[in-house]
């Protein structure tokens, strides 16, 4: 049977941010969380860059949604930059600030990286990452996957088998790369199930406000752009207002959908805007 029956179970809400990059606007961070506290999220995930970089603020935010705001926070931590002694280091910090719980991630190759210290590093894939994490801390695991799978997968079959390999290894949920047509995640959730993944699958929706925005997203994710939404673009892309209502109303429609398909829970790609993410919880 089809996994995507529809039924009356809650589905989560989460939301993703990131620290900024600039130390100046630190403390705007903490006044969003506690705005985005009021709209009830099961758990806030906190990004860090490639390579670790900011991993300490990534740390100090996870705490501060954890220990102040009493939601679970969940703290990235990508393994391509690291090695064993700076992951335990990692880990230690994280256990000191509070945060139980990680998405372990293999992370894109940072700028500075050559070629022999990519080829040579000591995690080759998230799964690595997960089973020495389960072998030697205590945390709790989420991991990421792709509904369109993964661009350097050769197929979808394929990404799934790594990803269920991933799963058997200790991870207890899944967050998904954002995706703007919900049949490819429908797919995808099928099959993942059909495999024995079994774990909670959080859908990964990123509310498009600007032109530029999707251009830059789709580079960088690999979703493919429906045609209802690239409509959307040709029609409103040079009118700001216009364009980031339309943006809100597609990514509120597809939400709509996956909850009236029963799925585990919403995941929204927050970008740090409170005005955005508010009025699309307003609707739902």
């Amino acid at each position: 049977m089809s996994q995507t029956t529809p039924n009356e179970k809650k589905m989560s809400l989460s939301f993703e941010i990131f620290p900024p990059k600039k130390d100046d606007e630190f403390d705007n961070v903490f006044s969003l969380l506690r705005d985005l506290k009021k709209l009830n999220p099961d758990f806030i995930s906190c990004t860090y860059g490639a390579g670790g970089s900011r991993a300490g603020k990534t740390i100090e935010i996870a705490s501060f949604i954890q220990k102040e705001l009493q939601i679970d926070a969940i703290a990235h931590i990508t393994c391509v930059g690291f090695t064993k002694e700076d992951l335990d280091r990692n880990c230690s910090a994280l256990k000191e600030a509070g945060v139980n719980h990680v998405l372990a991630l293999r992370g894109d190759r940072p700028l500075s990286m050559t070629d022999e210290q990519f080829n040579s590093r000591e995690f080759f894939y998230a799964a690595d990452l997960v089973r020495y994490l389960k072998e030697h801390t205590d945390l709790q695991i989420s991991g990421a996957c792709y509904p369109e799978k993964h661009f350097e997968s050769p197929s979808l079959e394929s990404d799934l088998q790594h990803l269920k390999a991933k799963v058997d290894a200790g991870v207890t949920s899944l967050v998904t790369q954002m995706f703007f047509d919900n049949t490819y995640f429908y797919r995808f959730l099928d099959k993942a199930r059909a495999m024995g993944i079994e774990v909670p699958i959080h859908a990964g929706i990123m509310p498009i406000t600007t032109a530029k925005q999707l251009g830059t997203t789709v580079s960088l994710s690999g979703s493919s752009v429906p045609k209802k939404l690239a409509d959307i673009i040709a029609t409103y892309g040079d009118d700001k207002e216009d364009m980031r209502k339309a943006g809100i109303d597609y990514a509120i429609s597809q939400i709509r959908d996956l909850k009236e398909h029963g799925v585990d829970g919403v995941h929204i790609y927050s970008m740090n805007k409170l005005k955005t993410t508010t009025e699309i919880c307003s609707q739902l």
